[in-house]
């Protein structure tokens, strides 16, 4: 856990920008994950609870039904009902940069289904890993980096190439492993060289190594200590150019209101440099933290939101002046 900072204010950047909101699932997963709500009932808790109208998916939280056109029909609907935009789904499956290449061959196939279910719900992207999301777990190492980068570029393009034809960007996130390294996905991103090719910078994935978690599940992980990481900032601003969205990573507030972890002033202020090409998804980790730690002070799923919300709602005030 990062050391609680002193928020940097600033001066304005040198042109007015703003933004849309949007909210990851990933901000309930510990309501999602103990059965208190499902992903049907995302949307509705998103714009009745929340005030937000766009939402982006964990493909997790679909349990498996992503390719029942049943279930993708009730889910649009209700969205549809609500006036609810679908923006994004986050994917988490199998390994698109395995170095098998008939491993990455069946894991770049397993992906098109949710290619199509994004196209289906009106989303404009998937989000993808270039890794092994198992190894989060493990705190195994990644796989060499060069080679790792040859097998994400055959397998990514490949997806890109499927994704093209139904208009939907495939982005990539830092998460784990070697995609914490920024100059790692950039270059594969200029390999690819497709027009639907993107990155998700994400403000809290930046530690590339962990120790070892005493138990293989998600506790053990979060009582693990980051060992090296790389500069947040640094990596965000480097990211922004093929950025196709931004994850306001969340966890603990200050008495002001402000992160723990990243400082959203300073971040925006680097943000705003560049043109934002899509929504800043809201994506508050507390909740999860709160379902493996119930005595934690972490924040309820809808509290969290609501107080990044109040915290982007003051840093877009901030930006967006004339």
């Amino acid at each position: 856990m990062d050391k609680q900072h002193t928020v940097h204010q600033p001066e304005i950047a040198s042109r007015p920008f703003s933004f849309d909101v949007s909210l990851a699932e990933w901000s309930f997963a510990g309501e999602l994950m103990s059965g208190k709500m499902t992903n049907l009932e995302f949307p509705a808790k998103t714009k009745n609870e929340c005030d937000i109208n766009v939402v982006e998916y964990v493909s997790t939280f679909f349990n498996e039904e992503h390719t029942r056109v049943k279930y993708l029909r009730e889910l649009k609907q209700r969205c549809d009902d609500l006036g609810v935009k679908s923006n994004l789904i986050m994917v988490d499956g199998g390994n698109i940069a395995a170095l098998n290449s008939r491993e990455r061959e069946l894991a770049v196939e397993e992906h098109y289904a949710w290619v199509d279910a994004a196209s289906f719900l009106g989303c404009k992207s998937i989000r993808v890993n270039l890794g092994d999301v198992k190894k989060i777990l493990t705190s195994e190492p990644d796989d060499p980096a060069e080679a790792a980068a040859e097998a994400a570029i055959k397998g990514y393009r490949q997806l890109l190439e499927y994704a093209l034809v139904e208009e939907i960007n495939v982005v990539v996130e830092n998460h784990f492993g070697n995609s914490t390294d920024v100059d790692w996905l950039i270059d594969i991103i200029k390999a690819v060289n497709m027009p639907n090719a993107g990155l998700l910078p994400d403000f809290g994935n930046f530690c590339a190594e962990r120790t070892k978690p005493e138990t293989n599940d998600w506790k053990g992980i979060m009582q693990t200590r980051c060992l090296k990481k790389f500069d947040r900032y640094e990596g965000v601003k480097k990211m922004m150019p093929y950025a196709k969205g931004i994850s306001a990573k969340s966890h603990r507030f200050d008495e002001n209101g402000n992160d723990n972890g990243t400082d959203f002033f300073r971040m925006f202020s680097i943000i705003g440099e560049f043109d934002i090409n899509g929504y800043v998804g809201i994506e508050y980790a507390g909740s999860f933290g709160k379902l493996h730690d119930p005595d934690s002070t972490d924040l309820t799923g809808v509290d969290g939101v609501l107080a990044t919300k109040r915290l982007l709602e003051r840093v877009r005030e901030k930006f967006s002046v004339e």
